[in-house]
């Protein structure tokens, strides 16, 4: 990662329940309250997912924390849609994927570049319990094997 870029939020649960097969860097549109609650590390990616409504993608169900020195104009709805930022032809390759069966698409990460929030959004596939369940036990060997190779 360049120097420039400052991570927020990473979505470790993403890569646990899906395989992971592309992403994209893309731009939200927020009002100056959540962007506040962003560089104060409150949001959660967690439950977080793209979705496409009339030609444009938007970020759903991920939580922005209100922020509390903000005004009555501040946001009210820590998850409510938020628009995201894409080239036309991104959009156009996101959508088509989504529409074929067994796609979705997951918010990665949030991080700053350059004062502005970007997030990261990955086209990926569910895993199976077993794929999920292999990746443990792989996982474990390799910790294992590190383990062992540090004793020597």
């Amino acid at each position: 990662m360049p120097d420039h870029i400052k991570i927020i939020a990473r979505n470790k649960k993403a890569f646990h329940d899906y395989h992971i097969e592309d992403s994209f860097e893309a731009g939200i549109a927020l009002m100056g309250s959540e962007i506040k609650s962003i560089r104060a590390n409150k949001i959660s990616l967690r439950d977080g997912f793209v979705q496409e409504r009339g030609g444009e993608l938007w970020l759903m169900n991920v939580h922005i924390a209100t922020y509390d020195e903000a005004s009555i104009f501040g946001h009210s709805d820590p998850l409510r849609p938020r628009k995201l930022l894409l080239h036309k032809r991104e959009i156009a390759q996101i959508t088509t994927r989504i529409r074929e069966r067994g796609y979705t698409v997951v918010p990665t990460m949030v991080y700053l570049s350059k004062g502005r929030a970007k997030v990261e959004i990955a086209l990926a596939r569910g895993k199976k319990q077993y794929d999920k369940r292999e990746a443990i036990a792989k996982r474990d060997a390799d910790r294992q094997i590190q383990r062992a190779l540090k004793e020597f």
